[in-house]
């Protein structure tokens, strides 16, 4: 459990509808914060696809996607995503951390929360460090990196193409332990 009444899980492909749903709901929420998306990404075809891609690519070690959820039984509905993306072994040991809470639920340290169950689950992955960027005027979730642990190392112009255009971010990274690669 994050908080009271929310819990997170891994993806599956059967959260599709609840994907769409929950893209739904926050389309005007996420649209400064995203890419521009296609008619087709608000369909429960494209979140079934898109979710057997990424649930295949966490079988391969490649990405490990969350579902943040409120509610319970048939009431339960997906408001927000955690995701480790990127995961590289060897020498790296490290990760891409995103994620994005519904705006309903927003301001409560659901956030934070989810966060902090990504932190531990990359430690669990034996992961060396986690990095995450943030659009350079997101100082909310620049505060909540920031909580939890994570240091801002540097800006990246043109970083990603978020909204239409290229856009600055602000970069953080949190080194987990200082162990050597297994």
């Amino acid at each position: 459990m994050l908080l009271p009444g929310y819990e997170i899980r891994p993806l599956a492909i059967d959260d599709a509808s609840a994907l769409r749903d929950a893209y739904a709901r926050n389309r005007d929420h996420l649209a400064p914060w995203e890419p521009r998306r296609q008619e087709q990404f608000f369909t429960e075809a494209w979140h079934h696809e898109d979710a057997r891609a990424k649930v295949a690519d966490a079988a391969a070690g490649r990405q490990d996607p969350w579902l943040i959820w409120h509610g319970s039984g048939q009431e339960a509905e997906v408001v927000g995503r955690v995701n480790l993306s990127n995961i590289a072994r060897g020498v790296f040991q490290s990760a891409n951390l995103g994620y994005w809470i519904d705006h309903r639920h927003t301001g409560r340290g659901l956030a934070t929360a989810a966060v902090r169950a990504a932190v531990r689950r990359a430690a669990d992955l034996g992961l060396h460090r986690l990095e995450a960027g943030t659009l350079a005027h997101n100082e909310a979730s620049q505060v909540v990196l920031r909580r939890c642990g994570f240091e801002q190392f540097g800006m990246a112009a043109k970083y990603l193409f978020i909204a239409g255009a290229w856009q600055d971010h602000v970069m953080f990274q949190k080194v987990l332990h200082d162990d050597p690669p297994s």
